[in-house]
């Protein structure tokens, strides 16, 4: 169904446009020079997300199932550990 598809990558949109808010107000109370700030780095996953999901919005109008699969695609990105803290952490 178009309508739903759609709905379901708009409310994943804005999960991931939050997630972006909420990772650069920490970063900018922390300082650029911070160590959590050296480990996260320029964060691909955080910035491809809200991209795949807008053009899952995009295509849920004309073929719904290429949406889901570009929201299954972040999923599977997302499911994969990221170990950049843990390494800054252990390093120091």
């Amino acid at each position: 169904a178009v309508v739903p598809t759609a709905c379901y990558g708009a409310v994943l949109l804005l999960a991931a446009l939050s997630y972006l808010v909420l990772q650069q107000t920490i970063l900018a109370g922390l300082g650029r020079q911070s160590q959590l700030a050296r480990a996260v780095g320029v964060d691909y996953k955080g910035k491809l997300s809200p991209v795949l999901y807008a053009v899952g919005i995009s295509l849920a109008f004309f073929w719904p199932w290429l949406a889901l699969i570009f929201y299954w695609t972040v999923a599977v990105l997302w499911i994969v550990p990221d170990p950049r803290i843990e390494w800054t952490l252990a390093r120091k």
